[in-house]
């Protein structure tokens, strides 16, 4: 690593968080109490599955509890990708769940149309843009990987435009990449201001949120679910466990998922003429092909936010606080910038941070229920949960109030994921898919080990 980096005075905090006013904090809970629902979580799921249930039910009493303070965790740490897509995409949803991918794909397009909606309904300015995405590819088989993502959308009607040459440098002129997919319907917000819309919204719908509360224990009465935290039991009559990457208080959860670090540098804000050079004059989000993908997009004062590539795993399935920094991934997150962006080679980073994905075996979420249908659980979404979360936020609400719909019948949802194996072979399965990962995006050749992780329907995701 060089002695001087473009990172070295970057804040080491999501940007996000400086587009967002302060906020008192929401009050810990002090005394023993009871609800009719209590949701355990305060991040996109949680907060989306608080504001849904005070639709259905208006006159009941909603906790929300949340550890730290809300969006402190995935929901405040991504790049603000908010896809049409509940599966991980189309061509996921046709290599999982093949028989109902229809399903999914229009559910996916439809709970993106609905999150618009709910924040126009509850005025949540979360400069959300649907300005498409740019899918571009640097090597032969990236181009093909791109022919045949067009193939998978067109089956379902998605319109999608294949550009090469001239026609992509009119979105993106960069050396690196010499063939786009350009899908229209696809939308980025601010993530911060997400969550920090949802929860007031939730506040104005009377709706308590418990903020340094953390849930340290759960059990099952007959009627109720008691809550444990530092100072006092919640009793509850449904619970809704929306904990995301944070170690599961079901055991029988611990091994669906693991946590990936994942990390992010944002550039300072770049003039016209930094922005004219890259070609990249429209507000559309951007994602290259490879297995060890980038994602990118400009934020709403025109830096531009360049994340991914890097996806860390700590043996034992670490979540230290220290582990959301990393200098190694930052430098080469700068170095592969500079590739992708050689006009910008003297542009400096203003922030760096890393997030932890929740990260399943399948690359989807999935949901269900426990102590006998009175709690409820969604969680495994992969890096793909600013709009999927909304939608299995709706699952685990129809879950609770005994509802068979379209959402609960769904085998992506049902089905429990192939957990993951114990130490010490959890850790080299998954080194071992990484070294094969980087292998076929340098030589477009799927290791016999990928392709029977894919005939078993398990995947791993940079």
């Amino acid at each position: 690593m060089p002695d001087s980096t473009r990172f070295d005075a970057a804040i080491q905090t999501p940007y996000w968080a400086e587009t967002v006013p302060p906020q008192p904090a929401c009050p810990e809970l002090a005394a023993e109490s009871t609800c009719d629902f209590a949701v355990i979580g305060g991040g996109f799921t949680g907060l989306w599955c608080a504001l849904k249930a005070r639709e259905r039910h208006p006159d009941a009493s909603i906790v929300v509890l949340e550890a730290s303070h809300c969006g402190n965790a995935a929901s405040g740490r991504n790049g603000g990708f908010c896809a049409p897509s509940i599966s991980h995409g189309v061509s996921n949803a046709l290599a999982r769940w093949p028989k109902e991918a229809a399903t999914l794909v229009r559910l996916g397009r439809e709970n993106l149309d609905e999150l618009q909606e709910d924040l126009a309904r509850y005025g949540i300015d979360a400069e959300f843009e649907r300005h498409g995405k740019l899918n571009v590819a640097a090597t032969p088989w990236q181009a093909e990987g791109l022919e045949s993502m067009q193939a998978a959308y067109a089956r379902f009607g998605i319109e999608t435009t294949l550009l090469e040459g001239d026609a992509l440098r009119e979105r993106f002129d960069s050396p690196k990449y010499a063939t786009g997919l350009f899908e229209p319907n696809y939308a980025l917000v601010n993530p911060g201001k997400l969550v920090a819309g949802l929860r007031q919204a939730c506040l104005e719908q009377g709706i308590a949120i418990h903020e340094h509360t953390p849930v340290t224990g759960l059990a099952r009465t007959p009627q109720e679910v008691c809550l444990t935290t530092p100072q006092a039991q919640l009793r509850a009559s449904r619970v809704a466990m929306a904990t995301n990457a944070a170690v599961p208080l079901l055991k029988r959860l611990r091994m669906a998922l693991i946590p990936i670090f994942d990390y992010t540098l944002v550039t300072e804000p770049l003039s016209d003429a930094q922005l004219s050079a890259t070609g990249w004059q429209e507000r559309h989000g951007i994602a290259d092909t490879g297995n060890q993908f980038h994602y990118f997009r400009k934020t709403a004062d025109n830096r531009i936010l360049w994340g991914g590539f890097d996806a860390i795993y700590h043996y034992g399935s670490r979540q230290d606080e220290a582990l959301l920094h990393r200098p190694e991934s930052y430098a080469r997150l700068e170095a592969n910038f500079s590739d992708a962006f050689p006009s910008l080679a003297d542009v400096g980073f203003s922030h760096a941070w890393g997030g932890i994905i929740d990260t399943s075996a399948r690359t989807t979420c999935f949901a269900g229920t426990a102590f006998k249908g009175r709690l409820a659980y969604a969680m495994g979404f992969t890096g793909q949960g600013v709009s999927a979360s909304r939608f299995a936020a709706l699952a685990m609400l129809d879950m609770l109030d005994g509802r068979q719909t379209e959402r609960t019948r769904l085998g992506m949802l049902r089905r429990f994921p192939v957990p993951f194996p114990p130490e010490p072979i959890r850790n080299g399965a998954v080194r071992l898919a990484q070294r094969d990962l980087a292998r076929e995006d340098s030589t477009g050749h799927r290791s016999l080990f990928l392709k029977t992780l894919d005939r078993f329907g398990i995947g791993f995701d940079s």
